[in-house]
């Protein structure tokens, strides 16, 4: 296995990694070899590229609602006692992904009118991990080029609220949210360990809340307001009439939530950042907590192997009780 290249803030990539050599950005403002650009290398689904110099390296995070953006990158390296973790949600602590999924299928099928309407198997790695909007925008042009990410949003939250209001009152899919197997023993040994947790979501607040307080009911943890010492949403949904909040342009693989999580809901600085670890499973989180400059732990049965941003981890598990094994 040999090296493809060596970036600043982020090591050694090997040429088995997935990532994807490029001449030039995909803005077209970095090209290799002008203005001290060593090199550009991009995650292998393409969603974020690498600008290397000399001495730093920017990410570009793409957007598929035309908001992109630049951040530097930092080194991180994993500091013990380690005194924070932050989780990722859904397919992390929470085995969901399908029904979201079935969401955006639904959504599609509403916007075609054509009722017996099925994604395809393809189109899996582009309706998850990333935000409604881009899910939906994805869905729309591939499938119904005419209509506007506007119109499917209506019928998105139509769905969604019929469904886990019945997921709620205890009528809806039993399947929709099952806890991680091994969750809860996890969740009580960092508790027994004094390690604070954080649990971090691009979802919606009105999409987030219902699945973790279904998965608390099965682990029988009581209220997660209390057993938790941070949760950040991507906040609340714009609708006429109502006021919302930001979250549909700043999802992972952008930062931000990991950061307000960290900063903000526990107080931790940025210079303590190597004593906090994030968990993800997911190409777009991996990238999101590597960016915000935390070292990431990466967990099985998401798609961060098939994203190519395997080597963005400072370690990959299989099960809850290996990462136990990795912070001791």
């Amino acid at each position: 296995m040999g090296t493809l290249v060596d970036i600043p803030g982020l090591g050694r990539i090997s040429d088995a990694s997935g990532f994807v050599s490029l001449e030039a950005a995909s803005d077209g403002i970095h090209r290799v070899g002008t203005d001290g650009v060593r090199s550009v290398t991009a995650t292998g689904d393409r969603k974020v590229e690498f600008i290397a110099w000399a001495d730093h390296t920017l990410a570009y995070v793409k957007s598929a609602m035309g908001y992109p953006a630049y951040y530097r990158m930092h080194p991180v390296s994993l500091d013990k006692p380690v005194e924070a973790v932050l989780m990722d949600l859904d397919g992390t602590s929470v085995r969901s992904e399908h029904f979201w999924i079935w969401m955006i299928e639904l959504s599609t099928a509403s916007l075609r009118n054509e009722r017996g309407f099925r994604l395809a198997d393809d189109d899996v790695p582009y309706v998850s991990g990333h935000s409604v909007s881009e899910h939906l925008q994805y869905a729309i042009r591939k499938y119904c080029p005419e209509k506007t990410v506007e119109e499917a949003r209506r019928y998105y939250f139509e769905h969604t609220r019929r469904e886990l209001a019945e997921i709620l009152a205890g009528r809806g899919r039993q399947d929709a949210f099952t806890p991680s197997p091994g969750l809860k023993e996890f969740l009580l040994e960092l508790k027994a360990r004094g390690i604070r947790i954080g649990l971090v979501t691009s979802g919606l607040y009105e999409k987030a809340w219902p699945e973790i307080v279904s998965a608390f009911r099965r682990l029988d943890l009581g209220d997660p307001r209390e057993f938790y010492d941070a949760i950040i949403t991507a906040g609340f949904p714009l609708h006429k009439g109502e006021v919302g909040t930001l979250g549909e342009l700043s999802p992972k693989p952008h930062p931000w939530l990991y950061a307000e999580t960290c900063r903000v809901g526990l107080g931790i600085p940025f210079d303590r950042r190597n004593r906090v670890v994030g968990i993800e499973d997911s190409g777009a989180g991996v990238c999101a907590v590597r960016i915000a400059g935390f070292p990431t732990l990466g967990f099985a049965g998401g798609n961060i192997r098939e994203s190519g941003t395997q080597e963005l981890c400072c370690g990959y598990f299989e099960t809850f009780g290996e990462i136990l094994d990795s912070l001791a």
